[in-house]
């Protein structure tokens, strides 16, 4: 009995230190610069009413935090690649024609941190030829570490991740997000969300899409969608996704989503549901 005790807790070991040393490299370091971010983001959320804001445009902030943590970001990633691309939300693109380019946000969901709701995360993806091959989403608040390399599936921490299984609409719990600047179709955005409300069983809206697309993928939410998106807000999370083994497009069910903003994802089921509703409010 206590030699198969051992021998069992000998194999978890190995097992769990295994999956530690295959953890692709160019992911390590993504964790390591997300990680590194997310202590610049700790520190800056114990003395939130020192911080500089600056109003970008109608409801869309920036912080010294941002900077200084997509700079954390760029910094760890650009000393072990230098020969890399970085298309950043703060700094925009440096380099972004070459074949590996990292695509950042150091700080989704700004206006919850500076208002000490502690629901932002560090998104970071890197595309190799124009397709995602490794994914970090980083919860700083929670300590929460979501993982994705293409082909080898979607990780919280060391956990496998599968989406949800439900198979119906009207049990579903779907992630959202609201527009908030002035250039956006708030009207439009009020219709759906009538209709989507009426055929789920609830709605949420944290304000962090890197988040939410997480959260599909660890099967928290049933489905997601959102539109007017920037590809920092969704390439980490999709791969989470897709690795989880759900779907993602916009609202067609389509590709495209990364270009157009518009953005859909759930369990195959669910998600073909969706997109019964919201096809016809695809603008792709």
């Amino acid at each position: 009995m206590q030699f198969t005790l051992v021998v069992g807790i000998t194999r978890s070991l190995f097992l769990f230190n295994l999956s530690i040393n295959t953890m692709h490299p160019m992911l390590n370091v993504a964790v390591k610069a997300a990680r590194r971010a997310g202590t610049v983001i700790n520190r800056a959320s114990l003395n939130l009413e020192r911080l500089q804001v600056d109003r970008k445009q109608h409801n869309d902030f920036v912080t010294e935090v941002d900077k200084a943590a997509e700079a954390a970001i760029i910094e760890t990633l650009s000393e072990a690649y230098p020969t890399h691309g970085f298309l950043a939300e703060e700094t925009g693109e440096r380099n972004a024609d070459a074949e590996n380019v990292w695509i950042i946000d150091p700080l989704d969901g700004t206006t919850n941190f500076i208002h000490g709701f502690p629901q932002y995360a560090v998104s970071i993806a890197l595309a190799v030829n124009g397709v995602t091959q490794q994914a970090v989403v980083y919860d700083p608040t929670r300590d929460e570490l979501f993982t994705a390399t293409r082909g080898a599936g979607a990780y919280l921490d060391r956990r496998r991740l599968r989406v949800a299984t439900q198979d119906r609409l009207a049990n579903s719990l779907l992630g959202t997000g609201f527009p908030y600047r002035e250039d956006q179709d708030l009207e439009k955005y009020l219709k759906i969300f009538g209709d989507m409300s009426r055929q789920c069983a609830g709605l949420r809206r944290p304000g962090a899409a890197s988040l939410d697309l997480a959260y599909v993928a660890a099967g928290r939410y049933d489905g997601f969608f959102e539109s007017d998106l920037k590809p920092w807000d969704m390439a980490a999370g999709a791969l989470l996704i897709t690795e989880a083994g759900g779907l993602i497009g916009n609202y067609r069910g389509e590709e495209g989503f990364l270009q157009s903003g518009e953005v859909m994802a759930a369990n195959p089921r669910i998600f073909a549901q969706m997109v019964q509703t919201l096809s016809k409010y695809s603008a792709s």
